[in-house]
This record gives C-alpha cells, structure tokens and sequence, in this order.
C-alpha cells in the first residue's frame, strides 16, 4: 500500500514538474535595444497616449505624460483594447529604448522646432518628418489592464 501510494506522488510531481516547463517557455526575452514596460494611459485608433497613473497604482517608468505611442500587436489584443476606447487603460509591452527618450535637444515654438536634436531620419519636405511623427514611438502590445473609468481630459 506504500508503494502504491509512493507511486501516485511521484507521478503527480511529474506531471506538475511537465506541465511547469512549457510556463516558463512562454516568457519571451527582452531584446538589448528594448524594454519591457507598463504605461498607463488612452487609446484613439491605434494611437495610445500617456496619461498620469490613478494614485493606487505604482508608476513604473518615467515617459512623459502626453507622450504618444503607436500600438502594434495580435489583432485579438488590439481589438479588445479598441473595444475600450476612452477609458484609462495600462499597456505592457516591448519599446525600443531610443523612443522612450523622447524627440531630444530643445523645443521652441510649442516643440515644432527642435535645437540640438537627434539627425532626421529622411530627407527634408518628407510628410513623415512632421513633429508629431518624430514623437511617436512604437510599442509592441503583449497585454493589457483597465485602470479606471474613464480617460482624464486635456
């Protein structure tokens, strides 16, 4: 009776020990020109910006609030957060870390003119050299919380 039961336990640990392997295989490595971050915020279309997180929640980087991001992503994950349009939300994803620094140098003009700035990226009279494009980052969505209610106005 014993062994049997000796037995029983030590197959139950195996299947524990079977089915924790592929857990840990879904963890995905964090490129060296990346980071993994949680930003709290709103979303219009495919466009999330960064808005201050509810006082309950901890802050865990330090971009700016107002500062946009560009959502990419499975589709079933962007759909259902196009599905909160409007309510304060708080993405996990990879950025590059070069977005998370911002435009650089010195706004004047309200920021449409920047001295001291990193070098454009294309050629000058392109469209996507607007102020707007430049300040975009992009963030690769794994997953997504509902904050609050609604998004805080401007």
């Amino acid at each position: 009776m014993r062994e049997a039961t000796a037995l029983i336990r030590m197959i139950a640990i195996g299947a524990l020990l079977a089915a924790a392997g592929p857990l840990a295989a879904q963890e995905t490595k964090v490129p060296s020109d990346s980071e993994l971050v949680s930003l709290p915020g709103c979303s219009k279309g495919r466009v999330f910006t960064v808005f201050e997180a509810p006082e309950h929640e901890p802050r865990q980087t330090t971009v700016a609030v107002g500062r946009h991001f560009r959502l990419n992503g499975h589709k079933d994950v962007l759909t259902s957060i196009h599905l909160h349009e409007g309510q304060l939300i708080e993405v996990t994803g990879l950025v590059k870390k070069a977005d998370l620094k911002g435009p650089g140098g010195i706004g004047l003009a309200g920021g449409k003119v920047r001295i001291g700035g990193p070098q454009p990226r294309s050629a000058v009279g392109n469209p996507a050299m607007d102020a707007s494009y430049n300040n975009t980052g992009t963030i690769d969505v794994s997953a997504w919380r509902q904050l609050g209610v609604g998004c805080p106005s401007k």
